[in-house]
């Protein structure tokens, strides 16, 4: 199967993009941490956005690389390549550090989708100066929107156009897979606060089998949240230009 030139730098945009959030991820929680008292992840090395410091093997590389680049070569097993998740190297807690372990321990379990969501914020508002400020970004965002992207020596605001919408998308999706319910992923484990104590071995008996499930329900999880979200995304630029 043949892969255009255009189709892989997406793919590598989107493997780029999927580790720098998923560093930030881990660092915001590992600096909410600290925040609460715990210093636990400040001493193993984790308040840093290097992906060297967060990295897991299946979660941070294998995964979202079949994810990305198996539909590339025809290989429609790992989905379409559109919608990418992963993760990191939990962030170690000790829990005894906490003031508050219950709710301490949930803020810090949600720093990290919020993070993603800080993304998004930063990745939207690049491209809203894209089109208000820099010369051909109008023009550069709209032909990205339509998917007109055309690469060349002089399309420096379309490349910039396609990193920050790459980025949204990119992001939307890891915020609504870490909001699964699904363990290990961050909303589990404050749905699991959340549970009285009779049921917690429930959960976790159910949680042996959490990667199974996020290997089967997760991509079509997150799809059902994907389309209304960046429908809205696209709305809400439309109203910086028209949008074809």
């Amino acid at each position: 199967m043949q892969v255009s030139g255009i189709e892989l730098l997406i793919a590598l945009y989107k493997f780029v993009i999927l580790l720098f959030s998923l560093s930030v991820h881990e660092c915001a929680q590992a600096w909410m941490a600290l925040r609460l008292g715990d210093q636990t992840a400040r001493i193993d090395g984790r308040i840093s956005l290097n992906p060297m410091r967060h990295v897991d093997i299946v979660g941070s590389l294998i995964y979202p690389a079949l994810m990305i680049f198996a539909p590339l070569m025809g290989i429609p097993w790992f989905g379409n390549g559109t919608i990418v998740m992963g993760w990191g190297k939990p962030v170690p807690v000790t829990t005894r550090n906490l003031k508050n372990i219950t709710r301490d321990y949930n803020l810090i379990a949600l720093a990290g989708p919020a993070a993603y969501l800080v993304l998004v914020a930063a990745a939207f508002a690049f491209i809203v100066v894209l089109i208000l400020a820099v010369p051909g970004g109008r023009d550069a965002v709209g032909t990205t929107l339509s998917g007109q992207v055309i690469l060349d020596g002089t399309s420096v605001p379309q490349a910039l156009a396609l990193l920050g919408l790459l980025t949204i998308e990119v992001n939307l999706a890891l915020f609504f897979f870490n909001l699964l319910p699904i363990p290990p992923l961050d909303a589990s484990r404050v749905v699991r606060n959340l549970l009285p104590y009779y049921a917690l071995h429930t959960f976790d008996t159910i949680g042996r089998y959490g990667f199974i499930a996020i290997f089967i329900l997760g991509q079509i999880l997150v799809s059902l949240f994907m389309g209304p979200a960046m429908r809205l995304i696209i709305g809400l630029l439309a109203r910086f230009f028209p949008v074809g």
